[in-house]
């Protein structure tokens, strides 16, 4: 997720937020004060005991597996939205397994979910800069599949981690034929990304691209002075959190559970996987998903991946359910995580009728 690039770069830059912008960055964040969620919800309190799997290159990885409970347990033969199925969700950019509290507290108990951090991100090992590619992403979720999976599997992907679906897609399109039964990409893309465009958004495509690039590249070799400012300039980077995360007003905790998620990624990490998103072109990866149930989910209010792209993905999926959620941002897991949460029990209802299919 770019946005985190966003916040850092308009407090050391001043990119973004200057002169009568800025006056208008306060007006929103006081109007965001006093907003709340109507009810406790404890975002990224849910918790597993962690288990750690080693990637190819020797980075751990944080992972955390939701049990079934053993009375909501599916008998043979239940046509119920539960099934033989384990549905892993991977997060995206800048982020943490946390994102997924809604998701995760939806399937808790009633599904096998394996969830974990992405290299570099969140409680997993910091990753050499060179491995610090979607690429490496897929290879990781395979090494992930491996060890703490057996049987079919949903996977579901938001932003970065959609791509690290695709880049799996790609490198092993065996396993969606075979253990594969689901998938889910929401607020993500296969190519056409523009990541200059949350970095340098006033100057055009054939040169805000290189610009922006070389502009991250510079910043990071000052990483620790540039964390310092972000922290400094916490007030700004939490209105850029509210303007470029969300479409629209959300609760002031929600705001701060992801800003501090964004604040806890060193500026070093976001610059190490920024090159990616300007280089990414998974479209060919796409034929591996025929067949397999597929849900694209996409927010039309979304900066970092626009809707444009969720409609392009979901036209290269023959057989794949397209959900739009009008006036969502980036981060729909949390803003509509209802929206989220029903297109996922769908999406598994007709993962596990593909498995019984397979199995017989």
């Amino acid at each position: 997720m770019k946005r985190g690039v966003v916040g850092l770069i308009a407090g050391v830059a001043g990119l973004t937020v200057t002169g009568a912008a800025a006056g208008a960055a306060v007006h929103r964040r006081r109007s965001i004060a006093g907003r709340s969620l109507g009810r406790e919800h404890e975002l990224g309190s849910l918790r597993a005991t962690p288990l750690t799997v080693v990637a190819d290159d020797g980075v751990p990885l944080h992972v955390e597996v939701d049990e079934v409970d053993e009375v909501d347990r599916p008998e043979q033969g239940d046509g119920g939205a539960a099934g033989p199925v384990t549905v892993v969700l991977v997060h995206g950019y800048a982020l943490n397994l946390d994102c997924w509290h809604f998701q995760r507290a939806a399937l808790r108990g009633r599904l096998r979910t394996v969830l974990y951090d992405q290299r570099s991100h969140g409680r997993s090992g910091r990753s050499e800069p060179e491995h610090a590619t979607i690429d490496q992403l897929g290879s990781d979720l395979a090494r992930v599949l491996e060890e703490v999976t057996e049987g079919p599997v949903v996977l579901v992907g938001h932003s970065m981690g959609g791509m690290t679906l695709l880049a799996l897609a790609e490198q092993r399109p065996e396993l969606f034929a075979d253990r594969v039964v689901g998938v889910g990409l929401v607020a993500t893309a296969a190519g056409g990304l523009q990541p200059h465009k949350s970095v340098l958004p006033m100057l055009p495509s054939t040169i805000g691209g290189e610009l922006s690039t070389r502009l991250v590249a510079l910043l990071s070799r000052g990483h620790h002075a540039v964390d310092g400012v972000r922290r400094l300039g916490r007030d700004v980077a939490f209105v850029a959190t509210d303007m470029f995360a969300f479409g629209g007003p959300v609760p002031e905790t929600m705001l701060a559970f992801v800003d501090d998620m964004l604040a806890a990624t060193p500026f070093e990490v976001l610059a190490d996987f920024f090159p990616s998103f300007r280089r990414l072109d998974k479209y060919a990866a796409l034929g591996a998903l025929e067949g397999v149930p597929t849900v694209v989910v996409g927010a039309t209010k979304d900066r970092m991946t626009p809707i444009r792209l969720s409609r392009r993905l979901a036209e290269g999926v023959p057989g794949a359910e397209l959900v739009e959620c009008e006036g969502a941002g980036h981060l729909v897991i949390l803003e509509q995580h209802e929206r989220v949460d029903e297109a996922l029990a769908t999406l598994v209802e007709r993962a596990t009728e593909l498995a019984r299919e397979r199995a017989a």
